[in-house]
Order: structure tokens, then C-alpha cells, then sequence
């Protein structure tokens, strides 16, 4: 639902705030004050075409805003953009420069019109004057055609999902199969150079540990022997120090307790000592200063180096290599069976795709009919005389086919006697094309085919002109209709016509001044009183008559 809608600098209006609430929502006021350019201005947040013709003069800059309450769906359109969420909330602002360029904003981060135009289906549907044709495109008459019928994609998405993987392992191995082939020979070198060295993990870092010792040992055995005497062996080797401080103190003890403990940290110590003499004493037995082994240990090395230098910086990434390499062999001396299995998996895909696609067709021819029916005779109250048709076009075609069905849903229609039906899209007015979304949106709230099955449609919807050329009956029965519709989710409509105010959940009137020599529109929710007396000036004209007064409050009273 849209809670807020802020303009700054926008057109005439210097500043303008509308709290919206849920239901009805009603814009009315004099011609030119500005009813159309606020449905313009929700309608550049969701991502139509910008121009620095409507920064207000003498401004720098138009700022447009708005507040929606969040769905699912935005969340996961901002996730998938990296942008926060705002909690309960999509906070979106757009700012033209008079320059023409301009910034966006999604909860106050900046962002792009192509994020704007991917929240738009999951917030709003703007039906403005200069919006129509844009914004009832191909995927919004299939959703809506969907949403009559009831209709679930998720199997022929499950079905689009197997077939695409299946098709591009295929396509992945017939591509590379000449380069594969290529690389064969290479390959071959590669796996007999990486298993003639008979790889260890680690076995470099252990290597290089042995060549310092070897390349040292003079230094090593002579800090070991020297140690070892310092500790065991010298005539004042710690020790010799150590056993004759114990007899001392054990000799203290005997007399004294607290010494106790003393004896037995000596003791400790000294048994310390010898075990790291006796280490230092093996130690130098087994230091050998062999050149042969340190020149296998170099060359070994040297072996390592260069494979890590065309294969891996590790010996774990060359062995990594060396395995993909011969998985790659064995792929390309499998090619026959594993393309018999592929081309297997893909035929299967099709198979599975073509029916569940051909299951959701006949769903939506089905359906199709049904909305045909109940939108023509709907569009036909609103003071018109149309043939509507809602046609389903499936394609056989590859390249049409799509996680939602391979069905073109189109919706036509004849305006006047003896013309063809044409696509809705192509008819001229767009108060026309407004009364047509408003019969569709109710033929589907209330003659849904699975109406318990149906998803909620979170968005709001916004008629600007709905009322040209209308009037008397087919105007109530318009304001029947928006209200009706207002029952489910939130509607924005601007009309001029008394009959159709009269149903307003909420009435703002747009009301335009001069004031210190420039001109300043006004938004203002009506209460009851001014509601009435709003009504009554769009039935007599300027001048309110006490007659309008109660023509108006009885028009209010039957609304409800």
C-alpha cells in the first residue's frame, strides 16, 4: 500500500505531502490544479521517463518521493540489488536536476531507474495518461490472466529449470570438443610429467626443513656437542652443579620441612636436564654431513620448483592439476557415451517441458474465455460498446520458451461496430484504456475461478481520467466499481465527476493559489463536511447552493 507521496519543485507544485489510506483514495479539484501531475509523479518512481521540463521555475532541482508498506517480493528485488531493507517500509525519492540528469534513491541508498522499474509490479500499477501503454505490458496481462484462472507456473518453472541445465551441459561439450581435442596431446605430457614425480603432500616443506640441517650440520654439531657438555659433561656442568646443590639440601631437610619441597623441584630440574642431554647426545650421533643426500634433496627440490612454476604454487595445487587433467582425459575418451547420456537427459527435459507447458495452455485458454466474457460485459457498463477477447498464443519455438509457459497472452479489443479486434495497448484514449484496467481488475477480484487459491496482489492501483467521456449512470456505475475494488486492495483514481467522488474512502482535494506572485498547489485530506461541500461544488459548479449541499450528502450517504 502506498502510505506517502511527497513533491518538491514538481511542475506547479512547490510542496506538496498526501497521506494515503487504505481503499479508496479520491483526487479532485479544479481543472489544471495538479490532480494529474501528482499520478505523473508516483508514476516517475516507478521508473517512467524523466525531464528537466518538470522542475519547477526557478528551481534547481524536482524531488518526488514515496513511502510503500513492503512485500516479499521488494525484499527480495533489494537483496538481489544489495540494498538494505527498510524494515516494513520502501522509501523510494527521485531527484531531476534542471540540468536533466538526475539521482534515485531506494531507502536512502543510492540506486537506479532499472530498480525502480523492478519494484514497480511488486508496489504499484499506474495507470496514468502518459503511462498507459507502458505499463500493461505482456507480463502483466499473463499474471493477470493467471491470477483469474488460478494458475500455478511452478511446475512448467521446474520443467524450464531441468531443460535449460540439460541443454547447456550439452551445448558445453560440443562447443569445447575441438579445443578438447586439441589439448589431448598437452593433457597426456601434463599427467605422465605430474605421476612420474610421484607427488607427497607437504613433502617440499619437509624436503627444504632436511636441506637446512644438512647444509649446517658442522654448525649443528658443534652447538649440540657444546650444549651437551655446558648441561652433562664439563667440569662445571650444570648437571654436576644440580646433584651437588640437592645432597646440600636434602641434608637441610632432613632437619627442616620446608626444604621438602625444595628437594623435589631440584630433583626435577636435574631429571630435566638429563633428558635434554641425552637428546642432545642422540642428536649428534645422528647429524650426517652426506653430500650425496644433500644433492638428491636439491635436485628433488629443483623437480618441485618447477612443477609448482607451470602447475601450482603448492605441490597440493600441482596434484589438484595433475587430477583435473585426467578427469579431462578420461571426458574426452568417454565423449561418445557421455554425449549419448546428455542428448538422453535433454530429450527427456523437452518431453517434460512440452507438457507441463502444454497443461498450463489449455489452464489458460480455459481461463481466458471466462475473463473474456465477464471483462466485456464489465467494460460494456462504463459507457462503452466494446468486443474484448483475451487470446493465448502458444509457441513451439525454442527460443520462446520461458520459466512461465511459452503462451503470449493478448489482450484485444473493438472499440467501435465493424472494426477488428485490435491489441488493448493500441486503442487512442486514455481514459478509454483506463475504464478497461478497471474492468479487468474487478472481473478478476470478483469472478476469480479459484478465488480461494488466488495470491494476494499487493499493489496499488492508480486511474488517472477514468471519467472522459462518461457520465449519470455509467459514472456510478464507475465509483461502484472503483469502490468494490478498494475493497481488496488500495486504489488512487483523479476524477472530475461528482458520482464517482461521492465513494471515496478517502478525499483529498488539489486545490491551486497564487500566492506572493507564484503559483502553489495544496493537498488536503477532506473531512466529512468539506467532503461534502468538495462534492457539491462538482455538481452546481463555483457557486455552492443549499440544494447541491443536500444533493451532494445524499450522493455520499448512498455511496455507503
Amino acid at each position: 500500500m502506498l502510505v506517502e507521496l511527497r513533491a518538491e519543485n514538481y511542475a506547479v507544485i512547490d510542496h506538496a505531502i498526501a497521506v494515503f489510506g487504505p481503499g479508496l483514495n479520491l483526487l479532485t479539484g479544479e481543472t489544471g490544479a495538479g490532480k494529474s501531475i501528482l499520478v505523473d509523479a508516483l508514476a516517475l518512481l516507478m521508473g517512467g521517463k524523466a525531464s528537466a521540463d518538470v522542475v519547477r521555475h526557478g528551481a534547481d532541482k524536482a524531488v518526488v518521493s514515496c513511502v510503500f508498506e513492503s512485500t516479499p517480493g521488494a525484499e527480495n528485488i533489494l537483496e538481489e540489488n544489495g540494498i538494505d531493507s527498510g524494515g516494513n517500509e520502501v522509501i523510494l525519492r527521485r531527484e531531476i536536476l534542471s540540468t536533466g540528469k538526475g539521482r534515485v534513491f531506494v531507502n536512502n541508498q543510492p540506486a537506479t531507474v532499472a530498480v525502480l522499474r523492478q519494484l514497480a509490479p511488486e508496489l504499484a500499477l499506474v495507470h496514468a495518461q502518459t503511462e498507459t501503454t507502458s505499463s500493461f505490458d505482456q507480463v502483466q496481462q499473463r499474471t493477470l490472466l493467471d491470477r483469474f484462472g488460478g494458475i500455478s507456473t511452478d511446475a512448467v518453472g521446474q520443467a524450464h529449470a531441468l531443460w535449460r541445465q540439460a541443454a547447456a551441459k550439452l551445448d558445453e561439450l560440443l562447443q569445447g570438443e575441438q579445443d578438447r581435442l586439441r589439448m589431448v596431446d598437452q593433457w597426456g605430457y601434463q599427467r605422465k610429467e605430474i605421476e612420474a614425480a610421484h607427488l607427497a603432500l607437504g613433502e617440499d616443506e619437509a624436503l627444504e626443513t632436511e636441506k637446512r640441517v644438512l647444509a649446517n650440520a658442522e654448525k649443528l654439531f658443534t652447538a649440540a656437542k657444546s650444549a651437551f657438555e655446558q648441561l652433562y659433561e664439563g667440569e662445571s656442568s650444570a648437571e654436576g652443579s644440580l646433584r651437588g646443590a640437592l645432597r646440600n639440601v636434602e641434608e637441610l631437610a632432613r632437619y627442616d620441612a620446608r626444604f621438602a619441597e625444595a628437594v623435589q623441584q631440584l630433583a626435577s630440574v636435574r631429571a630435566t636436564v638429563g633428558e635434554i642431554s641425552a637428546s642432545l647426545r642422540d642428536y649428534t650421533e645422528t647429524l650426517d654431513a652426506s653430500p650425496e643426500r644433500l644433492g638428491e634433496i636439491e635436485d628433488r627440490l629443483a623437480l618441485l620448483d618447477r612443477l609448482k612454476r607451470k602447475y601450482g604454487s603448492s605441490v597440493a595445487e600441482v596434484i589438484a592439476f595433475g587430477e583435473e587433467v585426467v578427469r579431462k582425459l578420461a571426458e574426452v575418451e568417454d565423449r561418445d557415451e557421455l554425449l549419448k547420456v546428455l542428448r538422453k537427459d535433454l530429450g527427456e527435459a523437452v518431453a517434460a517441458y512440452r507438457k507441463a507447458a502444454g497443461s498450463l495452455t489449455a489452464e489458460r485458454k480455459a481461463a481466458a474465455q471466462k475473463l473474456a466474457l465477464l471483462a466485456e460485459t464489465q467494460i460494456n457498463s462504463l459507457a462503452m460498446k466494446v468486443r474484448f477477447e483475451v487470446a493465448v498464443i502458444e509457441s513451439a519455438n525454442q527460443s520462446d520458451w520461458t520459466a512461465h509457459g511459452w503462451d503470449q497472452v493478448q489482450y484485444r479489443i473493438a472499440t467501435n461496430a465493424g472494426e477488428p479486434l485490435k491489441p488493448l495497448d493500441e486503442i487512442a484514449s486514455g481514459g478509454e484504456m483506463s475504464r478497461v484496467m478497471l474492468a479487468l481488475k474487478v472481473s478478476v477480484e470478483e469472478g476469480s475461478i479459484k478465488p480461494k487459491t488466488k495470491n494476494p496482489t499487493p499493489r496499488t492501483l492508480v486511474f488517472d481520467e477514468i471519467d472522459i467521456g462518461i457520465g449519470g449512470r455509467a459514472a456510478e456505475a464507475v465509483g461502484q466499481k472503483l469502490k468494490s475494488l478498494g475493497r481488496g486492495q488500495q486504489v488512487l483514481c483523479v476524477t472530475h465527476l461528482p458520482q464517482i467522488a461521492a465513494f471515496a474512502d478517502q478525499h483529498f482535494l488539489i486545490d491551486k493559489r497564487e500566492s506572493e506572485g507564484r503559483t502553489r498547489t495544496k493537498v488536503s485530506l477532506l473531512d466529512d463536511r468539506a467532503r461534502t461541500h468538495e462534492v457539491a461544488r462538482m455538481l452546481s459548479g463555483a457557486k455552492v447552493t443549499e440544494t447541491s449541499l443536500q444533493h451532494a450528502a445524499q450522493m455520499i450517504a448512498y455511496s455507503r
